[in-house]
């Protein structure tokens, strides 16, 4: 993984889209699809996750959660508005479908940050995470404008990722915090009765869903405090990204410090398109990827095929072409260096599938 940035930029897409293409067969193999049915069978609670886009926050693997069990919601910076209009549609269109089928839904509203150097936390909040977490509360208060403080059925749960060890803290409403970073697996019999008292407004079949991570969150930490012993895990990667990725459906790429990844969902869309190229252009400078070019690739997922599926292709070309041309007003010689891809994404099979 670490070679794969000095490579020529033929070959890093070659790469990517091979990593794509083997997260989609691990997905659709008989056991992860066996997987994720007897898991929802047990814990009915669909689970959202709104989070940055960062590599490194990859909530999942961090909780030991069969793949295709938490929802993702990801954009640069992890900001988020449910007043922007897509957004606030495709919440809402997501609550109504779970909803319809008999299930609460959780929302884990995520801010990222790092305990042992705070340039290792959250850039798009110039690495304060006192910002960061305002901001997951004001998310929280829209969702429950939207969906009632009564937390029933929705539940909007504020969550904050420590990089460094990747563990969790939860945040309950009255200020309190369950960091679990702070807990070993001799507390994991304690976990129920706390997540009761942090959270006594959840319901109680939404805490019991919401054990799981936590528990398969602590084995984890435990994983990366063995590693981080065995000096194993290496903290402080620069910058090397090298890809712009506008849409959604890049699930694939729990990658630190690869990709650019912008959700379609704030209505200024030009202005993230903007500082992810001023990145881009910024490690081409510093020496930090080859200056041999670079990959913007849109994405749109599709449920269905026929008018579902032909709505996707349409809107993956508008993004690539609105982004393309973002970046060749703004950075006219960087643009020279550019590769666009365009694809719509099979979600049901995680399939990429790229358009001439």
């Amino acid at each position: 993984m670490n070679d794969i940035h000095h490579q020529p930029i033929a070959a890093r897409i070659d790469w990517l889209f091979d990593l794509a293409r083997r997260h989609g067969e691990t997905f659709r193999s008989p056991e992860a699809w066996l997987a994720r049915q007897r898991y929802q069978a047990e814990h009915p609670t669909a689970i959202a996750v709104l989070k940055c886009m960062d590599g490194r926050i990859n909530i999942p693997v961090a909780t030991n959660t069969p793949a295709g069990i938490l929802m993702p919601f990801r954009n640069l910076g992890g900001m988020f508005d449910l007043g922007w209009p897509h957004l606030g549609e495709v919440v809402a269109h997501h609550v109504q479908r779970m909803v319809g089928a008999g299930r609460r839904v959780l929302f884990l509203i995520t801010y990222h940050w790092s305990r042992g150097n705070p340039k290792r936390g959250c850039a798009g909040f110039g690495y304060d995470t006192g910002a960061a977490i305002a901001h997951t509360q004001q998310i929280r208060r829209q969702m429950e404008h939207i969906f009632g403080r009564g937390h029933g059925t929705v539940y909007p749960l504020v969550c904050g990722f420590e990089t460094d060890e990747e563990a969790l803290a939860i945040h309950g409403s009255d200020g309190s915090v369950l960091d679990l970073a702070g807990l070993s697996a001799g507390d994991l019999a304690t976990l129920e009765p706390r997540l009761s008292t942090l959270l006594p407004d959840m319901p109680a079949q939404m805490r019991a869903d919401l054990l799981p991570l936590l528990r398969g969150n602590l084995d984890h930490i435990a994983e990366i405090r063995a590693q981080t012993a065995h000096r194993e895990r290496q903290l402080d990667i620069e910058h090397r990204e090298w890809v712009i990725c506008i849409g959604r459906g890049f699930d694939f790429l729990h990658t630190p410090n690869l990709a650019l990844i912008i959700g379609p969902y704030s209505p200024d869309l030009a202005d993230p398109v903007r500082k992810a190229a001023g990145i881009i252009e910024s490690n081409m400078r510093a020496g930090r990827i080859p200056d041999d070019g670079f990959l913007l690739l849109a994405s749109v997922p599709y449920d269905e095929i026929g008018v579902d599926r032909a709505r996707a292709e349409l809107k993956a070309r508008f993004m690539s072409g609105f982004a393309a041309n973002v970046v060749a007003q703004e950075f006219p010689e960087l643009a020279n260096l550019m590769t666009t891809r365009t694809a719509v994404l099979d979600w049901n099979a995680r399939q990429m599938e790229l358009l001439a």
